[in-house]
């Protein structure tokens, strides 16, 4: 395509023109029309996002999947982008659960799982992946399935580029798992406990990954309060996040104006918000107050002041931690009031 006439038509129409062509194209051509989608979903904002990731492409996909016109291996690294995205804007499209194309997948996972011979790991733990990140209301039923398997990609060893992204989206794949979610702790305890002390000690995960961990690890809070001695005391919750957050605090750049308007955050400010979304949830599950805490929530209020009024998504999560605290006492009402915190609660109010 030439440059003018990417410059003359839509990002939607860019992606449509492009996914149109996917089923009359050999593998190989497929491969490289998928790489350019990518492209644009990256490209894309929310808004964007939403108006093309629909119900209907998903049954699209379906459809040329079962014609055999769309191999497994390229359909899942279109679905597995889809999902990413989905989950690091915090977009949350609705189509998939709604499609034909999720009782596909669902049967894929089963039919895979339940091979004594020749079960394909790698295939069962991408098609984990696409279902978790892309189904908001994922279904129990298959958390022993997505569970055991995804935390045994993330509990991989080896020291290369290709494993922490194997681990990284498995651990993006396991937070999707919804918060009230009752889940026993022999399918995740051990395993979780043992990705996050290994980076502890050794650094293997990227930054995303480990944020992730702990999110998995800390909504499981609301069905097993017994997990507090482990996360608190023989994780350091509190510690770890403290560090996470001062060291993105230093990465954002908070002048930014470009793309803002445009609803597209940085990589740095997509993980910042990942770490204010964990702390909130550990917040509200565990109903501690102590200082550790109280020195999160002003680290929080740091964040807050650092901000500008065009950074909404951080803004966003520091009030409704904000409000939290506010609410059980867990930070002093003078100290939002001075950091303006206050005001901007009561505007939205």
């Amino acid at each position: 395509m030439s440059a003018y006439r990417r410059k003359t038509i839509s990002i939607i129409e860019r992606f449509t023109e492009l996914f149109s062509k996917l089923e009359d194209r050999n593998e190989e051509d497929q491969k490289q029309k998928i790489s350019e989608m990518k492209g644009i979903i990256d490209e894309m904002n929310k808004e964007e996002f939403k108006s093309v990731i629909t119900k209907e492409l998903f049954d699209k996909i379906c459809r040329i999947f079962e014609e055999k016109k769309l191999p497994a291996e390229n359909m899942i690294l279109l679905l597995k982008h889809v999902g990413c995205v989905n989950v690091l804007k915090n977009v949350w499209v609705h189509g998939f659960e709604e499609s034909s194309l999720k009782e596909k997948i669902k049967k894929m996972m089963i039919d895979e799982s339940e091979k004594d011979e020749g079960k394909r790991e790698k295939l069962l733990a991408d098609l984990c992946e696409c279902y978790l990140m892309l189904n908001i209301g994922n279904s129990s039923e298959l958390y022993p399935i997505c569970v055991p398997c995804l935390l045994k990609v993330a509990l991989k060893k080896e020291e290369n580029e290709e494993t922490q992204n194997e681990a990284e989206m498995a651990l993006l794949a396991l937070c999707c798992i919804c918060s009230l979610s009752e889940m026993e702790p022999k399918l995740f305890l051990n395993e979780t406990k043992d990705i996050i002390k290994y980076h502890q000690e050794h650094h293997n995960l990227t930054r995303l990954a480990y944020q992730s961990a702990w999110e998995f690890l800390i909504c499981r809070l609301w069905s097993q309060k017994s997990l507090e001695d482990a996360i608190i005391d023989e994780l350091h919750f509190c510690r770890e996040a403290e560090r996470e957050l001062k060291e993105l605090m230093k990465c954002v750049d908070w002048k930014r104006k470009e793309e803002i308007e445009k609803g597209k955050e940085t990589k740095e400010e997509i993980h910042l918000v990942g770490w204010l979304r964990t702390l909130k949830i550990y917040l509200e599950y565990s109903g501690l107050h102590g200082k550790e805490q109280v020195d999160l929530i002003n680290l929080v209020i740091q964040i807050f002041q650092e901000s500008n009024a065009d950074q909404i998504e951080i803004r966003t999560w520091c009030m409704s931690i904000f409000r939290g605290a506010a609410g059980c006492r867990a930070v002093k009402i003078k100290d939002l009031l001075e950091s303006g915190a206050a005001d901007v609660i009561l505007e939205e109010i």
